[in-house]
C-alpha cells in the first residue's frame, strides 16, 4: 500500500494538472469505486458535477481534493493498487477505469481513478470543524505526518514514552504519526540501529528525536526519485513508477549483506507483515525475567 512519499507524488502531479479546474461531468464505471460514498454513484456524480477543484492535500497516507465552496472534499484511496491518472482524453480507457472525470476547460485532459484490485475509491466528505485546508472529517483523528510543519515533536515523544508498546509498532500507529508504514518503518529503524520490538518507553528525548529525524530524511529521499515501486500497480499521475527500491538498506534484503557491518540481513514475521532488519546493528532487547 502507498505510504507517505507515494501519496505525495500523486498529490503533486494532481497539484499541476487538476488545481483550479471545474468539473464537467463525471462517469461512475464501478460501484465499489464509490463504495465509501453513501449516496452512491449517482449521488457522487451529481455532487461533483459542477464544482471547481482547489490545490490537493495530503494528510500522511491521505489524500483529498478540496472544492470550491469549502463544504466538501473529494477523499482518495489508493488501496493497493489504485491510481490516478491524468489522461488526454482522447487516450484509448484502461483495462481497470473505474471512475472518470472531464473537466468543462478545454485543455486536453481528464482524471481518471483505475483500479485493479478494487479496494480504493473515491468519496464526498463534508469538512472538518475549523479546517482551512478541507480536511475530510473522516479522517480528522488522523495524527498529523513527519513532514508537515505543524508536527509536534514535543507531543509524539511525550505519546511514545506514554504508550507503552515497541517502537515499531508506534511508527505505523496513525494516531500518534501518519504516513508510516511497514517499508519506511524499517528503513529508518535500520538507520537509527533501532531493533523493532524495541520498547518505546526506553527511548531518551534524544533517542526519539533522531529517529524521527531518519523517518524525514527515509521519506525526502524516496520522494527525490518518485517513491517506491515494487510492481506496475503504484505509478505517478503520469503513469511513471518510483525508483527508491533500489536504494532501500533493509526491506526486501534478507540475507544480503548490511551495508553497514556486512552482516546477513533477517526478516522475521510481524503482525501479518514481515520486518527486514540487522542482527548486529539492530540488537534485539533483552527480555526481563
Amino acid at each position: 500500500m502507498p505510504e507517505l512519499p507515494e501519496v505525495e507524488v500523486v498529490r503533486r502531479g494532481l497539484e499541476r494538472w487538476v488545481a483550479g479546474r471545474t468539473v464537467e461531468s463525471v462517469e461512475v464505471l464501478h460501484p465499489r469505486a464509490v463504495r465509501r460514498h453513501p449516496g452512491g454513484g449517482a449521488d457522487f456524480a451529481a455532487r461533483l458535477g459542477g464544482r471547481t477543484i482547489g490545490v490537493p492535500r495530503r494528510r500522511g497516507k491521505y489524500l483529498w481534493l478540496p472544492l470550491e465552496g469549502r463544504d466538501l472534499s473529494v477523499l482518495g484511496h489508493l488501496g493497493m493498487s489504485g491510481q490516478l491518472l491524468v489522461q488526454p482524453a482522447d487516450a484509448p480507457d484502461e483495462k481497470h477505469l473505474r471512475i472518470r472525470v472531464r473537466f468543462a476547460d478545454d485543455a486536453g485532459t481528464e482524471l481518471r481513478f483505475v483500479d485493479q484490485r478494487t479496494f480504493g475509491g473515491l468519496s464526498l466528505h463534508e469538512v472538518a470543524a475549523d479546517s482551512a485546508d478541507g480536511l475530510p472529517d473522516v479522517i480528522a483523528h488522523i495524527a498529523r505526518d513527519p513532514l508537515d510543519p505543524l508536527f509536534d515533536e514535543t507531543a509524539y515523544h511525550l505519546a511514545l514514552r506514554a504508550k507503552r508498546t515497541t517502537v515499531k509498532r508506534a511508527l505505523l500507529d496513525q494516531s500518534l504519526i501518519s504516513g508510516v508504514g511497514n517499508i519506511y518503518a524499517d528503513e529508518a529503524l535500520w538507520r537509527a540501529r533501532l531493533h523493532y520490538e524495541r520498547p518505546t518507553a526506553t527511548l531518551t528525548r534524544p533517542r526519539s528525536a533522531e529517529l524521527l529525524g531518519h523517518v524525514r530524511d527515509v521519506m525526502n529521499a524516496a520522494l527525490a526519485v518518485g517513491g517506491t515501486s515494487f510492481d506496475s500497480l503504484y505509478v505517478n499521475v503520469n503513469g511513471e513508477s518510483g525508483y527508491f527500491d533500489r536504494s532501500l538498506d533493509a526491506y526486501g534484503r534478507e540475507d544480503e549483506p548490511c551495508r553497514r557491518c556486512g552482516a546477513p540481513m533477517r526478516r522475521r514475521a510481524w503482525m501479518n507483515r514481515s520486518s527486514y532488519f540487522c542482527p548486529r546493528c539492530q540488537r534485539a532487547p533483552r527480555v526481563s525475567s
